[in-house]
């Protein structure tokens, strides 16, 4: 899932650790924890020391929400609402079905995942998902290599 917490390391932890101001190591440890809760509290999010897509779309960091199956919040719920079906928040196989429904119509790669290619094409992130925040969601963009920057996450999630 695309959602980062202690243990995890990477280019998205260290874009996540600009954001937040402290010291850039591109490991997720106790103080980009603190550091994360701080922020959900500060803006009234819920505290639980994870970043995941409700916490980057409060941070600015459009280039790290990726919603899948497993995504909750009120990002999905945004998602959801946009796509016309049930805005629970819990994205699943209905919701992926919708998202690959989506991507079909507007000729993208259909895997039913919502990136921010695909958020791109909606009315309710368009605005926001940039062709600048979508090639800075990409590793190696000019290379027939090029993937997704959650492609460099190791390590494992621990809560």
């Amino acid at each position: 899932m695309t959602i980062l917490g202690r243990g995890m390391a990477g280019e998205p932890v260290k874009r996540l650790q600009e954001k937040l101001g402290i010291p850039v190591d591109g490991q997720f440890g106790p103080a980009t924890e603190k550091a994360v809760r701080d922020f959900q509290a500060k803006e009234k999010i819920a505290v639980d020391g994870l970043a995941g897509p409700d916490t980057f779309t409060h941070m600015g960091l459009p280039e790290l929400v990726y919603l899948q199956v497993g995504s909750i919040g009120e990002t999905v719920k945004k998602l959801q609402t946009e796509l016309g079906i049930t805005a629970d928040g819990r994205y699943g196989p209905a919701t992926a079905n919708a998202v690959k429904e989506f991507q079909k119509k507007n000729g993208l790669a259909v895997d039913g995942i919502a990136g921010p290619t695909t958020l791109a094409k909606t009315k309710t992130f368009g605005k926001e998902m940039t062709a600048s925040v979508i090639a800075s969601s990409i590793i190696d963009a000019g290379s027939k290599a090029a993937r997704s920057i959650w492609d460099t996450i190791t390590g494992a999630f621990k809560k």
